[in-house]
């Protein structure tokens, strides 16, 4: 959420910034109301500060042993009325905070300017693309020969976009998984954390799914929704809470299980593990100073390339323009793994800077030690790394010309020191 002092103080940067993602938002809305609320706000003031001035005088008219009834009743019709007007403020209120939901946040200055993903930007790369002597395959050819991934019976049990994990392939998904979590909090300091896989509206309205993306989630008949993402979660651990600034950074990752709609996206990506309504992340979440948000979130893009690294597999990062980030993201960084069986580059990590954007929808604050006052964290986030895109990484990048497919040597510890996944 933008600080609406923020758009009065900066209108014509914010609608620039609007403009340059490509999205049509009405400012004129929450500042009309936030000047109703000053309105509004100054004639409270004035009333209870006629309210305090008229229970003095009661209380000396009192201890005078004189009749007070006249400044009694007087002062009824003043309590009154800073009743009525505290009505018509928390009413404005709500209507203001309900405008600055549907705002996106403001991307940084170094964001490339550009309606979609076509202007964004190759930052570095690693790694070289893996050479063949035959034709590579694609992943579900692959895991469908090896016997290890069941398309059919993912949706015969649950419907399209599920897939059942055979043998090495349930055994590949849990490595990775372990993997991941043990990379991230014992050599990079992450606290590793478990949390619930559904959350309340509320979660999902701090971090920006809701409620402009209420038809992406799955809900349950009693509210709940199945989280799209372990940031909502996690970032909400600390919502509504003051912390202290000596415990700043906060670093945690997090295994979860994803869920998503998928909204939209009909016939995108129909064939194998690339979009799911349900898959495995783990994810990396920071919440710190706002001066250091910067380097943090360069830290912690290297964090999940590390990951990649490690595995041997290339890739590329990319920094999105400001008309492919994301609604609460002011900056991200994707990285893309290339793919031989398809031939291109896939996302499979996205690294985000949301400033104080989630912060301040979660209230979630700190203590300054220096000034004394309540400031808004910085929070971040990033796939460390999304795990069915792995295990589509290293089914393509590490196949073999007999149809078996090699295992990293990172990985084998993992996997009971196994080398190689043949057809059993």
């Amino acid at each position: 959420m933008l600080d609406i002092k923020f758009i009065e103080e900066n209108r014509k940067s914010v609608e620039q910034a609007m403009k340059n993602r490509g999205v049509s938002c009405d400012l004129e809305a929450p500042l009309s109301l936030n000047a109703q609320r000053k309105k509004l706000q100054a004639g409270f003031d004035k009333l209870r500060a006629e309210q305090n001035q008229k229970s003095a005088e009661i209380a000396s008219l009192q201890k005078a042993k004189k009749d007070a009834s006249p400044a009694i009743a007087s002062m009824q019709k003043v309590a009154a009325k800073v009743k009525e007007l505290s009505s018509d403020m928390e009413a404005v209120q709500k209507k203001l905070d309900a405008a600055l939901l549907d705002i996106p946040n403001v991307p940084d200055s170094a964001v490339p300017v550009g309606k979609d993903a076509s202007a964004n930007k190759v930052v570095r790369s690693w790694g070289e693309k893996a050479a063949f002597s035959f034709k590579p395959k694609e992943h579900d050819v692959i895991g469908t020969d090896l016997g290890i991934l069941d398309f059919e019976r993912g949706a015969k049990i649950a419907g399209a976009r599920f897939t059942l994990y055979r043998g090495a392939g349930a055994r590949l998904e849990r490595a990775l998984i372990n993997f991941m979590l043990d990379l991230h909090a014992k050599e990079g300091g992450y606290e590793e954390v478990l949390p619930p896989f559904m959350a309340n509206a509320e979660s999902l309205k701090a971090t920006g799914q809701l409620p402009k993306f209420e038809a992406d989630l799955f809900k349950t008949t009693d509210g709940f929704y199945l989280i799209p993402t372990a940031e909502v979660p996690v970032t909400n651990i600390f919502r509504g809470e003051v912390l202290k600034d000596d415990k700043l950074p906060i670093r945690m990752c997090a295994y979860t299980p994803c869920f998503r709609s998928e909204a939209g996206s009909y016939g995108k990506d129909v064939k194998g593990l690339i979009r799911q309504h349900q898959f495995n992340k783990v994810e990396l979440v920071q919440f710190v100073h706002p001066e250091k948000s910067g380097e943090a979130l360069e830290a912690l893009t290297g964090d999940a390339e590390r990951v990649l690294q490690k595995l041997g597999l290339h890739y590329r990062v990319v920094i999105l323009a400001t008309g492919d980030i994301g609604f609460a993201s002011a900056k991200t960084y994707d990285l893309e793994v290339w793919l031989p069986g398809q031939n291109c580059y896939r996302e499979i990590s996205s690294c985000s800077n949301f400033t104080d954007f989630q912060a301040r929808r979660g209230s979630i604050r700190f203590k300054d030690s220096k000034t004394g006052k309540n400031s808004f964290v910085h929070t971040l986030n990033g796939s460390g790394l999304a795990v069915g895109r792995t295990v589509v990484a290293l089914l393509e990048n590490f196949q073999q010309k007999d149809g078996s497919v090699i295992l990293p040597e990172a990985l084998r510890p993992y996997v009971n020191g196994e080398t190689l996944i043949k057809k059993s």
